[in-house]
C-alpha cells in the first residue's frame, strides 16, 4: 500500500506529525531537502503540555530521562528579584519545564518514528505540487537530479520558515521583521549562584539577558544588542558575550567553551490559514515568532498533534464532516495568534530603553508578580496547560457542570492518558451502567471508557483523543453523546 499522507520537513514537526500518523496506522512518508538532522540545541524546551501529549504514544519516558528540568523563572532588575515564578504547583504530571537540545528532541523522535516503521527520506526535496478533489500530487527531487511524482491523499508543509508548500499555496506570511540584533550563545558559565533549576532574566539599561540552564554548568544566553544597522549582524565572540553578560548580569560569571554562538532577528509572521483543500501547513511553516517564553517548537508539535487525530479518522472514512478537518485551522491559527501576541509583548516590555520606561516596568512588574493568581497564571501560561478551543467549530452541547467543551482534561500521573493507542479514540468519563455500556458498544471503533472516574459527579463527558472535553451530558442524557458521535464520523 502507497502512503495517504506525504510530509515534508522532518523537524520536530514533521517527525511528531509522521509518528501520530504511524501511531493510528495511517501510512505515510517523510522527506526532508537536509543530508542529516540538525547538529544544533536550536529550540530548547519542551513545556508541560508537549509531554503530556508525547506520553499518549509512550515517548515521554525517554524525554524526560534525556533533559534536565527547571522548576522556576527569576525576573531580576538592578541585581533586585522583582519575580519568582514556580513551576512545581503546575497541574500536570510534567510540572517543569524540560531543557533538551532540538538536536535531542530530534533525535528521540526518529528512533521513535522508527520502531513504527517509518524512516526519514533525507536529501529529498520537495519542489512542487498539485492537488484535486480526491488528491495531491508532488514532485520529488533527489541528489542526483532524478525526479518522482508521488500520489497521495493529503499533503502536510513542516518544511519551516520558507515553506515550500505555503509558497505552493500562495499563502500570505502576514507580519513584521523587528528591527533589533539579538545574540544566543550555548557555553558554560562557572560562578552562577543561582540553581541550574531555574532560568534567569535580568532587565538592564542596555537591554535584556536570559540564561537558561541546559545542564549542569551549560547555558543558553539570549540578548538584544540594539537597534538593527541593515546588514544582518555577525555571529558574536566569546569575548563579546563574555562583555554583555559582565554588564547586564550578575559579577564573577566566567564563559567558556562556546558550543553555539549565532546573532539573529526576530521575525513575527503567520498564516491566516492552515489548510487549503488537501494541503497543510504546521509549525514554523505556518508561524513564526519571538522566542520570548520559547513557544515556538511546542506551538509546531502541538498543530501536529492536534491534526493528526483528525486526518488519521479522515483516511479511515470518506465521510467525515468538513468541519472535523476545517477544526484544524480554527482551533491552532487562534492559538498561534495568541502565542505571537504573548511572544511579542515579552519582547517588548524586554527591550524597553527608555529610562522612565524600565523603572515603571520593574516596579508594576514587581508589584504584580507579588500576587499568587498572577504567579500560578504566568506559570499555566508559560507550561502551556492553559491552551484550549472555546471557540472549537467541534465543540458539543455542555450539558453537565464542570469542564466545559474545549477544555483541557488534566492528565493523572501513572494513569493510561486519553488518547494512547494505536487509533484515535475518544474517552468516555462516566459512571459504569448499561446506557453508557450501549454507548460505547454502539461506537466501539470510536470511544473507550476513561481511565478513571467521572470528572464531576451526574454527569457524562465526551473527551477528545488530544485530551479536550469535546462534549457533555447529563447522567442519563447518553443519547445527546451519540448523536455527536454519530455526525462525527458518519461511516466508519
Amino acid at each position: 500500500m502507497g502512503p495517504k499522507v506525504l510530509i515534508v520537513g522532518a523537524g520536530p514537526v514533521g517527525l511528531t506529525m509522521a509518528a501520530e500518523l504511524a501511531r493510528y496506522g495511517v501510512p505515510v512518508r517523510i522527506v526532508d531537502k537536509a543530508a542529516q538532522r540538525t547538529d544544533k540545541s536550536k529550540a530548547l524546551v519542551l513545556w508541560s503540555r508537549t509531554l503530556e501529549l508525547l506520553d499518549r504514544s509512550g515517548c515521554s519516558v525517554a524525554f524526560v530521562a534525556a533533559g534536565h528540568k527547571v522548576t522556576a523563572a527569576n525576573m531580576i532588575a538592578c541585581d533586585k528579584t522583582i519575580g519568582h515564578v514556580g513551576l512545581s504547583g503546575v497541574a500536570s504530571p510534567y510540572p517543569f519545564a524540560l531543557m533538551l537540545p532540538q538536536s535531542e528532541t530530534e533525535r528521540l523522535l526518529d528512533e521513535h518514528l522508527a520502531k513504527l516503521g517509518v524512516a526519514v527520506e533525507q536529501q529529498v526535496e520537495a519542489i512542487g505540487f498539485t492537488q484535486t478533489q480526491t488528491g495531491v500530487t508532488t514532485i520529488l527531487r533527489r541528489p542526483d537530479g532524478a525526479e518522482e511524482k508521488v500520489e497521495t491523499e493529503w499533503l502536510i508543509g513542516c518544511d519551516g520558515a520558507h515553506s515550500m508548500v505555503r509558497h505552493g499555496l500562495g499563502l500570505g506570511f502576514e507580519g513584521d521583521t523587528l528591527q533589533s540584533d539579538w545574540i544566543l550563545a550555548d557555553l558554560h558559565i562557572a560562578g552562577f549562584t543561582i540553581p541550574d533549576s531555574e532560568l534567569a532574566i535580568y532587565f538592564h539599561a542596555d537591554g535584556v539577558l536570559a540564561t537558561f540552564p541546559i545542564s549542569p554548568g551549560r547555558y543558553r544566553i539570549i540578548a538584544d544588542i540594539g537597534v538593527s544597522k541593515g546588514a544582518h549582524p555577525d555571529d558574536p565572540s566569546l569575548a563579546e558575550v563574555q562583555s554583555v553578560v559582565d554588564r547586564r548580569g550578575p559579577a564573577g560569571l566566567k564563559l567558556s567553551d562556546p558550543i553555539w554562538l549565532s546573532a539573529f532577528r526576530i521575525n513575527e509572521r503567520k498564516v491566516k490559514d492552515y489548510r487549503s483543500g488537501r494541503v497543510f501547513v504546521a509549525g514554523d511553516a505556518a508561524h513564526v515568532h519571538s522566542p520570548a517564553g520559547g513557544q515556538g517548537m511546542n506551538t509546531g508539535m502541538q498543530d501536529a498533534m492536534n491534526l493528526a487525530w483528525k486526518l488519521a479518522l479522515a483516511c479511515r472514512s470518506a465521510n467525515v464532516p468538513e468541519a472535523l478537518l476545517a477544526s484544524y485551522s480554527a482551533e491552532r491559527s487562534a492559538v498561534g495568534a495568541e502565542v505571537l501576541k504573548q511572544a511579542g509583548r515579552l519582547t517588548a516590555i524586554g527591550v524597553l530603553h527608555n529610562p522612565a520606561a524600565q523603572a515603571v516596568r520593574n516596579f508594576v512588574g514587581g508589584l504584580m508578580l507579588g500576587l499568587a493568581p498572577v504567579r500560578r497564571a504566568m506559570a499555566e501560561t508559560l507550561t502551556e496547560i492553559a491552551i484550549g478551543y472555546p471557540k472549537s467549530p467541534l465543540n458539543g452541547p455542555h450539558g453537565a457542570g464542570g469542564p466545559a467543551p474545549g477544555e483541557r482534561v488534566p492528565p493523572v500521573a501513572g494513569q493510561t492518558p486519553v488518547g494512547a493507542g494505536d487509533r484515535p479514540r475518544f474517552a468516555l468519563f462516566a459512571a459504569a451502567g448499561p446506557a453508557t455500556d450501549r454507548l460505547i458498544a454502539e461506537h466501539a471503533d470510536l470511544l473507550e471508557p476513561a481511565p478513571r472516574p467521572p470528572l464531576q459527579a451526574g454527569g457524562l463527558w465526551l473527551v477528545r483523543p488530544d485530551g479536550y472535553v469535546a462534549a457533555s451530558a447529563k447522567a442519563g442524557d447518553e443519547a445527546s453523546l451519540g448523536s455527536y458521535l454519530g455526525e462525527l464520523v458518519a461511516s466508519r
